[in-house]
């Protein structure tokens, strides 16, 4: 899967919850990401061989229920995003709140630029819109989506308070940003191929990963900080979580460095997938690439 957003008619639906309430736009959008899952039986099918995979000792109505709430998940994120223009820096606590910023601010303090290590996870558009409207802006790696209006309407949302895109093969360009002390945010959970991907363990299969975390942390000395906004039930709104920085391998042999380096951070993101299974990307065929010799596990 591209991205769920995309099976939506982004201006319609984005101008049609912006209009709305906080609790309306939110009750609209869940029930809109819940009509996409009984349409799309890909994306269902996708999930539920995911979750097969990554939990073969579950039920089947248990895989279906993580997959119910992740697509509420999906339509609370697309209402938050809608309502981005509401948010100033006095009222964002609404929607969001921190959680170990200090290891943030550790790291940011060095001067030697921080690398979010994140996943499509909870709320993370959110979480990097929060974090600039606090004065905080990112230089974000993506890959364009392949909806032409959407992508506009993203990145229009998504940058306005500082938060900048980097194109996804563009390594000039996150390495000139880490240079200068910037933060650059990186979704690493997402399917690769060889050469830019290499194959690390994932739920108890190997997953071809993106390694640039990996080389751009030890070309740079920048800090490599888990960053995860996790939906709270309890509390109504986001937390946006950092762990303290990833202490990196460093050896004389480059590539098994990355490689103990890819898998740590592989690592990390699926510990906060097992944690909060109902919040992680199980639509998208993560372990698509397999390994030479290895039959398809979709």
């Amino acid at each position: 899967m591209r991205n769920e957003l995309e099976y939506v008619p982004a201006w319609t639906v984005a101008h049609m919850l912006g209009a709305l309430p906080r609790p309306l736009a939110r009750a609209a959008g869940i029930l809109l990401a819940r009509s996409i899952y009984l349409v799309h039986g890909r994306l269902r099918h996708v999930g539920m061989r995911n979750l097969e995979i990554a939990f073969p000792q579950s039920s089947s109505a248990e895989r279906r229920r993580i997959l119910r709430s992740l697509f509420s998940g999906f339509g609370r994120q697309l209402a938050e995003i809608s309502l981005f223009p509401r948010y100033t820096r006095e009222n964002v606590s609404r929607i969001a709140t921190y959680e170990g910023f200090e290891n943030f601010e550790r790291a940011h303090l060095r001067g030697k630029g921080v690398i979010f290590l994140t996943a499509h996870l909870g709320g993370w558009e959110i979480g990097s819109f929060v974090h600039s409207l606090n004065g905080y802006p990112l230089k974000i790696l993506i890959r364009p989506l392949d909806n032409p209006k959407l992508d506009r309407l993203v990145a229009q949302y998504r940058g306005m308070h500082g938060n900048k895109s980097i194109p996804k093969n563009d390594l000039r360009g996150v390495l000139h940003a880490l240079k200068a002390g910037e933060t650059v945010g990186i979704l690493m959970d997402q399917n690769m191929s060889p050469p830019q991907g290499i194959f690390v363990d994932f739920f108890g299969h190997l997953a071809c990963t993106a390694s640039v975390v990996a080389k751009v942390a030890a070309r740079t000395g920048s800090a490599v900080v888990p960053a995860f906004t996790i939906w709270d039930p309890v509390l109504r709104k986001y937390k946006i979580h950092f762990d303290p920085a990833i202490e990196l391998v460093r050896s004389d042999d480059e590539d098994r460095d990355t490689l103990e380096n890819t898998a740590s951070f592989t690592k990390v993101i699926e510990r906060y997938a097992r944690k909060y299974p109902e919040q992680w990307l199980w639509v998208h065929r993560r372990w698509k690439t397999r390994p030479p010799g290895e039959p398809p596990l979709y």
